[in-house]
């Protein structure tokens, strides 16, 4: 199946011949070819640095380096547990050059070698072992993280409807904690929020979780570690104050895009949680308690780490987000996979593009891609004329609901 002919597993078109090509890395100095061709190159010394890799794992990465450098992009290793897989998610770039790739596409596959380098699913010590791992537990015990948690003591004292939009807007803004991002040249760091948003349609986002019965949520997670804390502060409140009846927290399967989250970062963050004390240990407990009982259940779907739009999504995850009186999707990444990862006209309505959807969406993510649809044409045009890369520069976000 092209990439320029997605159909839903339903049957409805995802795409159409009159909508704009999938955005690629071909155009020196764009954000995709800085990406592949900057960041990528960066993340692989700063994972070699991070790591005491032996000698083996070493020439593994100058390889994958050489490979990203020369272009070309080189198949799976033989033996890979997955190749099957990937060789069915492939849409035939492998043996073409890296730009000429879908950028979504790229960057996916990228990780996928990236963790074959670091010897991740081989026999062998390093087996298992999160090469982005460093990072995360360095943010997840820094001082950004405990300021956020202490300011959970705050919360109580707030009227129902605040509280509400204070968690709602923690992660929201929570997205900016992408160590992907950061580790890039002019990466934007957390705390530098603006103080208004590109859209915002949360006054559809509370009915879905209110409805006439008990919610099912579906909560597709993207960073761990600083971004994945108020994420599930907001889902405690789901569980607690709203009465959601269950959340299915949706991680990646295995390491990807730096720092997103697995669930061995559930975990963490949990446990980080329980011992803050205050405000923080309070949800902490209950949400320990909810994993026990089933109320909130950890899924790591393969899909997840796939290059690949939700709009080719296999028909057990279609069947579970359509079981879900809301489906929230976090991140940059996941709002590109919802909506196709097109340079899309900005003020494309934000429904046109997720029709394909099994179930009511919301999208909470900051701009840090060129993607992005369902603006209003004046906020567009005062974007445009502050001569700012505000698509890129995770110093934007939006909130966006079909119901």
């Amino acid at each position: 199946m092209a990439d320029d002919d997605v159909r839903g597993r339903s049957g409805e078109p995802a795409v159409t011949s009159g909508d704009p090509p999938v955005i690629r890395s071909d155009v020196p100095g764009s954000f995709p070819w800085s990406v592949l061709h900057d960041r990528h190159p960066a993340l692989i010394r700063k994972v070699g640095d991070a790591t005491p890799y032996g000698p083996d794992r070493r020439r593994a990465l100058d390889l994958l380096l050489r490979e990203i450098t020369d272009g070309v992009i080189g198949p799976l290793e033989r033996a890979a547990h997955d190749r099957e897989l990937w060789e069915s998610w492939d849409r035939g770039h492998v043996g073409r050059r890296w730009d000429d790739a879908p950028f979504l596409w790229a960057e996916s596959y990228f990780y996928r070698k990236l963790l074959a380098a670091v010897g991740y699913f081989d026999p062998g010590p390093w087996r298992g072992v999160d090469p982005f791992e460093p990072f995360k537990q360095a943010e997840l015990l820094g001082k950004g993280v405990e300021a956020e948690l202490r300011a959970l003591d705050g919360v109580p004292g707030m009227p129902p409807g605040e509280q509400a939009q204070t968690l709602l807007q923690r992660a929201l803004w929570g997205n900016q904690a992408d160590l992907g991002f950061r580790l890039s040249a002019g990466g934007a760091q957390a705390g530098g929020r603006t103080t208004g948003l590109t859209a915002d349609d949360s006054d559809l986002l509370w009915p879905a979780v209110d409805g006439p019965r008990p919610a099912r949520i579906c909560f597709v997670a993207d960073n761990a570690a600083g971004e994945l804390l108020p994420d599930l502060a907001l889902i405690d409140h789901l569980l607690h104050a709203r009465g959601a009846r269950e959340v299915l927290l949706h991680v990646k399967p295995t390491p990807y895009y730096v720092s997103d989250a697995v669930p061995a970062d559930v975990i963490a963050c949990v446990r980080r949680l329980s011992a803050a004390g205050g405000r923080a240990g309070e949800v902490g407990e209950r949400l320990w308690g909810a994993m026990g009982s089933g109320r909130l259940a950890v899924r790591a779907h393969v899909f997840s780490c796939a290059p690949l739009p939700y709009s080719e999504m296999p028909e057990d995850l279609r069947e579970e987000f359509a079981s879900a009186s809301l489906t929230i999707m976090k991140g940059d990444l996941n709002y590109r996979r919802l909506v196709g990862d097109r340079m899309w006209p900005p003020t494309t309505p934000f429904a046109s593009a997720v029709g394909y959807f099994p179930g009511p969406v919301a999208a909470l993510r900051t701009l840090k891609s060129d993607v992005v649809m369902g603006l209003g044409a004046d906020v567009v045009t005062e974007l445009d004329a502050g001569g700012r890369p505000w698509r890129t520069s995770g110093t934007h976000a939006l909130i966006q609901v079909r119901p």
